[in-house]
Parts: structure tokens; sequence; C-alpha cells
């Protein structure tokens, strides 16, 4: 686990931003899999957003804990600017119960990878009693990533 210091006076520990996730788990709705999962997101100003895994009928449709976290924290923020997230963590299993990690899946990544920067970090919880967790850079997460600076804007 990385020992980086608070860069903002807001900021919970990490520890205390993995049980937050924990809470979120009774929040899933995954009646299909069985599955539950909860992210809690953290951006620079100490503000925390919350998701859970979604799940419909069809798959298809099925939104992940952690874009639900980020797309309410866009959607939901004050003015034009985007926050700048600084890290999340995430757990999940089986009908509530954390049966180990569930690290985020691909499109959640590029998700990740649309808003972050190399600094954020992912907290993926291990167990809930004793509290551990692993801590991961996007970076290390998806290496080589597709971002917003492949894409050049038009006129430039």
């Amino acid at each position: 686990m990385s020992a980086k210091a608070k860069s903002y006076d807001n900021a919970m520990t990490r520890e205390e931003l993995c049980r937050l996730a924990i809470q979120g788990l009774s929040k899933s709705y995954a009646p299909y899999s069985g599955y539950y999962v909860s992210a809690a997101l953290e951006d620079s100003e100490g503000n925390i957003t919350t998701g859970c895994n979604i799940e419909n009928a069809s798959y298809t449709p099925t939104v992940c804990a952690e874009r639900t976290a980020f797309f309410s924290a866009v959607a939901h923020r004050k003015g034009d600017t985007l926050p700048h997230f600084v890290r999340m963590a995430v757990v999940g299993g089986n009908h509530g119960e954390v049966t180990g990690a569930f690290p985020p899946c691909g499109v959640c990544r590029q998700v990740m990878s649309e808003f972050c920067d190399d600094s954020f970090e992912i907290l993926v919880v291990q167990s809930v009693e004793p509290l551990t967790y692993d801590t991961f850079t996007l970076p290390a997460l998806l290496p080589l990533r597709f971002g917003p600076s492949h894409l050049s804007k038009k006129g430039q």
C-alpha cells in the first residue's frame, strides 16, 4: 500500500474510502449474477461519489459500479470543469459478502483513463475483517492505454 501524503485538506484515509465502498454493496442491483459490486470515488476537493453495479436482463445495458460512480460525479459536478479524481475503492462479492478481489473490468479501466491522470489510485478490497486491500495506479492496471491525448481536436 502506498504511503503517499494527503495533498488536500478534506482527504479521507484509504481505509475510510474502502469502508464507504463496503457500505455501498447493499445498493447493488444484481438479480442475475448475484455479484454485488460497489465503488467509492474521491476527488481532490474531498468529495466522494459512490456507485454500484446495476444489472439488466439483457446484460448489455448492465453498468458496473465504477462507471456508475464516475458518470454520477461528472453529471453532478459544479460548473463546467471536471473534478480531479484522486482515487477509488472497489469491492465486490457474492450476494454482498466480500469474497476476494473484484478489480475493475477493462471497460471501467478505459473510463478511468478518460478522467484520471497517472497518479490515480485504485484500492481493490480483498477482505473486510480485517480490512485488507491492494493499491494500484492506473498505468499499472491499463498500460499503453488509449486516451484523450490520442485524439487531435479539429483544426489543430
